[in-house]
């Protein structure tokens, strides 16, 4: 008797043992809360239980992690499971728009999900880590591989950005100064994805230049009439010139003298010629005058067969209407009009007066005129010509 009670203890004890535990299982699904206890650990099991449904994109939550359906959950004493519903994401891309219903918990597991590898450098709006807690759109604009030519070597990068200058800035190379690109900064991505940088230095040379001083003639009532005399020494002046000269990529492409600065301005060499008029008194040949100027002129001779006319002819006219003759002289033309008429004395000839154009390529010169029977063949190089009182209204203080 004693024997079949302990055989029967026994046996309860073991069917005891053999049968499960129940556990308290929370299911949160549309804002309500399903409460139940169960002895099941197979999540599909569960929900049954609880009378709840997942669609096609929904997912069931664990400890804040998606679980599959059919494997039973780990032991515990208790079990708190979310159902988290799918939600439209509107994916905008260069490619066009599609909307996917997703019950992943942020932008970046939603689009991993869908198909689509994000880069680092991919642009997502709002970014990946945002939470999806509704209805959302999400632009998204995939890198691209470029290729930037930039001090001699070549960068690939990839690079999502929409123009060159955010593609350069991303890249870690700026442009500097004058610096530009190609396309430049402001073009969109070129189609083949090649982008060069041009290096640009400008330098400034500073160039010394002589500035010629000028001569140029004064008056001076200290000097008597054709003395001249330096009232003042030339000095050249000094000016800077900018030259400005252009590299690109090492290689000069460019130079150009920009604004000129004098910085100290020419000093021009003033002769001073001579208008103080003195009358003197003198004698040669035994005649004696009184001059107001005495030159050293050229001095020739001719006569009207004698003048070296153009076909060989005599010439009898002058300029002044008087015949040639002993007494009469000629002046080039620029003299005649300055002496015209006034009297001179020739030592040798004697009294002439100024009445006829002559020239025989200099400005110092007189031919003295007389007439085929009294011709006298005269030729010096330097003859002292004295001037005769009155002195004329116009001296012509800088001869012609």
């Amino acid at each position: 008797m004693k024997k079949n009670v302990w055989t029967i203890l026994a046996f309860l004890l073991f069917l005891t043992a053999c049968q499960s535990k129940s556990t308290s299982v929370t299911i949160f699904a549309d804002g309500q809360e399903y409460s139940l206890k169960s002895s099941q650990r197979v999540p599909a099991d569960l929900l049954a239980a609880a009378g709840v449904t997942l669609g096609p994109d929904d997912r069931l939550l664990y400890l804040g992690s998606s679980i599959p359906l059919e494997l039973p959950l780990p032991d515990a004493l208790t079990y708190m499971l979310t159902v988290r519903r799918a939600m439209a994401l509107t994916i905008v891309s260069p490619d066009g728009q599609k909307t996917i219903h997703t019950s992943a918990l942020t932008v970046g597991q939603a689009l991993s999900e869908a198909g689509i590898v994000l880069y680092a450098t991919d642009r997502l709006e709002p970014p990946a880590e945002t939470p999806i807690t509704g209805a959302l759109a999400v632009k998204y604009q995939p890198g691209r591989d470029i290729v930037i030519t930039v001090d001699g070597t070549q960068v690939r990068v990839r690079t999502a950005a929409t123009t060159v200058g955010q593609a350069l800035a991303q890249a870690g190379i700026p442009l500097v100064g004058l610096d530009y690109s190609q396309p430049g900064e402001s073009a969109l991505l070129p189609e083949d994805g090649q982008i060069r940088v041009v290096r640009v230095i400008e330098s400034v040379t500073l160039i010394q230049k002589t500035i010629p001083f000028n001569t140029r003639t004064e008056l001076s009532a200290d000097l008597e009439i054709d003395q001249q005399a330096l009232l003042q020494g030339g000095e050249p002046g000094l000016a800077i010139t900018r030259l400005r000269t252009r590299s690109e990529n090492g290689v000069q492409v460019s130079q150009q003298s920009e604004s000129e600065s004098i910085v100290r301005p020419p000093q021009d060499r003033i002769l001073g010629f001579g208008t103080k008029i003195v009358i003197r008194k003198t004698t040669v040949d035994g005649v004696t005058f009184e001059y107001w100027r005495a030159l050293s002129l050229k001095v020739t001779s001719y006569s009207p067969c004698r003048s070296a006319t153009s076909d060989g002819s005599c010439s009898y006219g002058t300029s002044s209407g008087l015949p040639v003759r002993h007494g009469l002289v000629a002046m080039v033309y620029s003299w005649y009009l300055l002496f015209g008429f006034d009297y001179l004395y020739i030592p040798g000839y004697g009294k002439a007066v100024v009445g006829d154009v002559g020239g025989i390529g200099t400005h110092y010169w007189v031919d003295l005129g007389w007439t085929d029977e009294e011709y006298q063949p005269i030729d010096h190089d330097s003859w002292t010509v004295y001037f005769l009182t009155p002195v004329p209204a116009n001296p012509g203080y800088i001869l012609p």
